[in-house]
């Protein structure tokens, strides 16, 4: 009986539970507070519009070559142009710049520009692969 009451007085002990510290709460992100900084100088200002245009040509490269591939499904040069897809997309661009308290109005501007500039290209590219056709 000895052993059975030395065995009780060495369980094993439990692992201290840490008091949790309260960190400090995280603030929501929001679209607006993660890109819009606030430029001491020119330099600044062109530093950034330098970083944005490092990140958007690329894109923008990438968006032309698959342009470039509808050319491959599209049975004549003037159906090249879908001016209701041109349509649907200035309306979903206009929504995000309006959720990013951007100016629609410019983005519309810029993206129709877009269109009109990669709609050359892609009717360019239909003509090389149907031997400078236009039908």
């Amino acid at each position: 009986m000895a052993k059975a009451k030395a065995k009780s007085k060495t369980k094993a002990k439990r692992p201290v539970k840490k008091p949790r510290v309260k960190s400090a709460p995280k603030k929501k992100r929001t679209q607006e507070s993660d890109w819009r900084v606030a430029c001491k100088s020119l330099a600044d200002v062109r530093a950034q519009i330098d970083l944005f245009d490092q990140l958007i040509t690329p894109l923008l490269c990438k968006r032309q070559y698959f342009v470039e591939q509808a050319a491959n499904f599209k049975p004549s040069v003037a159906g090249v142009v879908v001016q209701s897809r041109v349509e649907e997309i200035v309306q979903k661009v206009r929504a995000i710049a309006d959720g990013m308290k951007g100016d629609a109005a410019t983005i519309e501007r810029v993206y129709r520009a877009m269109i009109d500039a990669f709609t050359a290209a892609e009717q360019r590219h239909w003509r090389e692969l149907h031997g400078g056709k236009s039908s």
